[in-house]
């Protein structure tokens, strides 16, 4: 099927920056990314592009570049599914809140909801692509809601999981390692394949069954964030045997069985994915009775968990066993630098576990609203609306998050933290001046010259 119509079913993290760089790459292509939210469309819509809904680096640029020439975002769900003969789902899959599975296992009701939508209104043959995080035989539930609507309509159904890291997905998108397209149609498979072959070499384009493909994504994921748990559980290590982590990361990382990449050492992994993929696939591994490859997997969780508590344990401790009524200033409250994205960010976790302990928190973030943060806190329903409110909130500037704090929690490494005036940091802050470098980002021995007593991951 040669495709000159494709529709976007979400515009979040996944469907907007994909669409908007196959639109670049196919401007013969119509894309038209549909969404239920008005408001997200609308700042998708925006004149004013820094009021996107999403900020990656380079994404704005291709936005203005293809935006109403071959790029749309809309509301009009079901006429961009009737004109589109290739329709990709790239709803949230978050993990279920309730019921069997809950706490474990993704929820797929919007995926659903997706595939009976297109089936109710599809009039002829359409390619669906699972772009969603799915677990594996997902494509399986998908084929039978499409194939039993009672049409004459032929669905192929294939699996594309993205592979990007947020932060530098604009690049992950236009030079990726591979593409991944799983599916029972040859035909299907090559329709989509001729879409990235517009910008993707051939050698990188790999096809499988569509169980390999959906069990390909969740286990990327699964190694990488391994690979941050088991760099985080030498890190307390090293702080006991005066050891430096760094130093052993970088000794490690030269083997070439090994390589660098995920071994700097944190106050834990965020994201969207890391931790739902592992939750995910413990689930069905225990699903199959695998309780030993359950158990190993559950494992990196538990580790990541455990750093961010001995991160707020350790600032706790530090500052003589009490933080109540100390102001702590947060630089950086996004899972990661160069992204608005705050899912499952650490920080989230350790202002919890110190909001518990009655302190008062002033965080600065350069992409994060106060907003956002309060809709982080009161998610985990850890403390009503108000006392979140009034225990933490968000600064417009770093000197004004940590203005007569005792303590700064770096949380995020964004680049120009390590640029700060930190002399006169340090004249604003209480006495003693207590810095807890979550991301190894600034240089111990000129920070304790300035006077800050200064404490990292993974080094005495």
């Amino acid at each position: 099927m040669k495709i000159t119509n494709i529709c976007c079913i979400g515009a979040g993290y996944v469907g907007g920056p994909t669409m908007a760089v196959i639109a670049k790459k196919n401007p013969h292509i119509k894309v038209t990314i549909v969404d239920i939210n008005q408001t997200r469309i609308d700042a998708w819509n925006s004149t004013d592009l820094s009021k996107l809904p999403i900020y990656e680096p380079g994404l704005a640029d291709i936005v203005k570049e293809t935006r109403n020439k071959n790029l749309f975002f809309s509301t009009a769900i079901d006429s961009a599914i009737d004109g589109a003969e290739m329709i990709f789902i790239s709803v949230n899959t978050p993990t279920k809140t309730y019921g069997k599975g809950k706490g474990m296992a993704a929820d797929l009701k919007y995926v659903e909801l997706c595939a009976r939508n297109i089936a109710e209104v599809a009039k002829n043959d359409k390619i669906v692509v699972e772009k969603s995080t799915l677990p594996v035989r997902t494509a399986e539930a998908i084929k039978s809601i499409l194939d039993n609507t009672g049409s004459n309509v032929k669905f192929n159904v294939l699996s594309n999981p993205e592979f990007l890291a947020e932060g530098t997905a604009i690049q992950d998108l236009l030079k990726p390692d591979r593409v991944l397209i799983g599916g029972e149609s040859a035909k299907a498979i090559e329709s989509l394949a001729q879409i990235y072959a517009s910008w993707v070499p051939e050698n990188r384009i790999l096809r499988t069954n569509v169980w390999s493909s959906e069990l390909s994504k969740l286990t990327a994921n699964a190694f990488l964030a391994q690979r941050i748990s088991s760099i985080n559980a030498i890190s307390e290590l090293c702080e006991k045997t005066e050891a430096n982590v760094d130093e052993v990361a970088k000794a490690i990382g030269m083997d070439s069985r090994i390589g660098p990449k995920f071994l700097k050492s944190s106050v834990g992994f965020g994201g969207s994915c890391f931790q739902k993929d592992i939750l995910n696939l413990v689930y069905i591994a225990r699903s199959y009775n695998l309780q030993a490859v359950a158990d190993y997997w559950e494992q990196v969780i538990i580790l990541n968990n455990h750093q961010k508590q001995r991160f707020a344990n350790n600032i706790i401790n530090t500052l003589y066993n009490t933080v109540s009524g100390k102001k702590i200033g947060f630089l950086g409250w996004a899972f990661k630098k160069n992204t608005n994205d705050t899912r499952e960010s650490a920080a989230i976790y350790v202002a919890d576990y110190l909001l518990n302990e009655q302190a008062c928190i002033a965080v600065y973030d350069p992409k994060v609203s106060h907003d956002k943060i309060q809709a982080d806190l009161n998610y985990l329903n850890t403390r009503s609306a108000d006392e979140n409110n009034n225990l933490i909130h968000a600064s417009k500037t770093p000197l004004d998050a940590l203005k007569d704090a005792h303590a700064v929690a770096i949380m995020t490494e964004w680049d120009e933290f390590t640029t700060y005036d930190w002399k006169k940091i340090y004249q604003s802050m209480k006495k003693p001046a207590f810095i807890f470098d979550g991301r190894n980002i600034l240089n111990k021995t000129e920070m304790e010259n300035i006077g800050f007593t200064y404490t990292s991951i993974g080094q005495k």
